[in-house]
């Protein structure tokens, strides 16, 4: 089914290309057959790039300096997380070249048109607001520190880069993030083995006593950092050749696992090195670089600042695709390029609010996975009930009239109660973590459990409409 409306969109597509020099036209239409390009292997870079940088480092720390985690401890637990974010990663990233369709436009099938606005308004919030201000703090800090710059100053170079990139759209950010991944490897490879030089890694945690909770909470934050991504999957495969999604898959969750693992495993192992000379005012960069010599510190410094672009282009696009999934319309032909620059001035001016105080964010890292659980429960329930019918399911994601309201009401009470009775926050904890600490934050896995159940009950009951069920009426 398509509108008049999304034929021209789809007519305006034609002429993309593979150049990288060309602004991307349309939005969130489907793209067409002869449109697709690109090679699965591609998807290793797009994934390893994004997670180099200073973010995924600090995950690492934090289960050592603020949970008392050994090294070893610390690692086994953002492993797990990492693996587990990773493997859904690729499930969601195989499902571009099946239907060329943007991830939050996939996910219509499971909340309807209008339903699908409560998944897209939290993504676009957490990838063009929150995580944009995240990375971007992180940057604008490894700029002024290297080059003595005001915070304010790195911050507005930094922002300007990301913004750039995004948006030209997918063929330049594709690119950018190939011709970055090597530079950003060899640079974090240098820093980890100047990391565990110096580390000790037999030394016991320095937040207190680790137990189960401990173990729980940075467990689930690591997946919280690699599951993050997965509202972005097929935004970056729908362009590649029907019969590819496998290998996708397989290569999205690859780079998502490999890049996430190994730099959590060095942030752990820098937080077992004691710095002496530090200021206590000194930024999270300042210390993780403070016992590297001088040149190591300086290139590592560069490698956070790029890094910091390489994730933040892919939050202004995709931030950017979710928020003309909720429904949105922009008669222009170059609107998603336009919400990308919107978007992108929109999240510096909080990176702006927040640049001195990056303390929130474990805790942020942690709420993100709190509404990804429900709503991977949901997607996934709805795809496995719907048996990989690619044809009907792809005419669903693209109707504007289907209506699911199964979706967001179990996605609703996966979230409100698994957050009340399981949350363990700096300002909140549950009754159940409050009664036994050694539950730590179970939060995501209550409300993945708790939404798919749902789902699976209430979709029987609220039944789906679609213009497939009208045509068999």
């Amino acid at each position: 089914m398509t509108t008049p409306t999304a034929e021209a969109d789809i007519d305006a597509l034609i002429d993309y290309g593979t150049a990288a020099g060309k602004v991307e036209p349309g939005g969130i239409e489907r793209i067409p057959i002869e449109e697709r390009h690109g090679k699965p292997w591609h998807l290793f870079a797009t994934w390893m790039s994004p997670n180099l940088e200073f973010a995924t480092v600090f995950v690492g720390v934090i289960g050592v300096l603020y949970f008392g985690l050994s090294f070893w401890q610390a690692l086994a637990a953002v492993t797990i997380g990492n693996a587990l974010g990773s493997v859904t990663h690729g499930v969601l990233s195989a499902w571009g070249p099946r239907h060329g369709l943007a991830q939050m436009v996939l996910s219509r099938t499971a909340f309807g048109y209008r339903g699908n606005i409560l998944p897209a308004t939290l993504m676009s919030l957490m990838a063009g607001m929150g995580w944009f201000a995240v990375n971007s703090i992180s940057g604008a800090y490894a700029l002024a520190t290297l080059f003595g710059f005001s915070p304010q100053l790195a911050l507005a170079l930094v922002i300007a880069a990301q913004v750039l990139v995004a948006f030209f759209g997918h063929n330049l950010i594709q690119l950018f993030e190939r011709v970055a991944f090597p530079v950003l490897l060899v640079v974090f490879v240098i820093a980890a083995t100047s990391t565990f030089g110096h580390a000790d890694l037999s030394t016991p945690g320095t937040g207190g006593t680790p137990t189960t909770g401990a173990f729980i909470i940075t467990l689930a934050a690591a997946f919280g950092y690699a599951a993050g991504w997965n509202p972005y999957a097929s935004d970056y495969t729908r362009y590649l050749p029907e019969g590819q999604g496998r290998m996708a898959g397989v290569f999205a969750g690859l780079g998502d696992f490999v890049s996430c693992t190994f730099l959590m495993a060095v942030g752990a192992a820098s937080a077992t090195i004691v710095n002496t000379g530090l200021s206590k005012d000194a930024s999270p960069t300042d210390a993780f670089t403070h016992s590297m010599p001088g040149w190591v510190s300086a290139i590592t410094l560069l490698g956070i600042a790029l890094g910091a672009v390489s994730a933040n282009v892919l939050n202004i696009y995709s931030g950017a695709m979710s928020f003309l999934a909720m429904g949105i319309r922009i008669g222009y032909r170059l609107r998603r390029a336009i919400v990308a620059a919107v978007f992108g001035v929109a999240g510096g001016i909080i990176a702006y609010a927040y640049l001195g105080d990056p303390a929130a964010y474990e805790n942020f890292l942690l709420i993100i996975a709190y509404w990804i659980g429900p709503w991977l429960a949901v997607v996934f329930v709805d795809r496995w009930m719907r048996r990989g019918d690619d044809e009907a399911i792809t005419t669903v994601a693209e109707d504007p009239t289907s209506t699911n309201w199964a979706g967001p009401i179990a996605m609703l009470i996966g979230l409100v109660v698994s957050v009340w009775l399981f949350s363990n926050q700096t300002n909140y904890v549950g009754p159940v973590p409050t009664a036994n600490p050694d539950f730590g934050d179970s939060t995501f896995f209550v409300g993945f459990l708790l939404s798919a159940v749902c789902y699976a009950g209430l979709v029987r009951v609220l039944k789906p409409t679609s213009v497939l069920d009208r045509q068999v009426a």
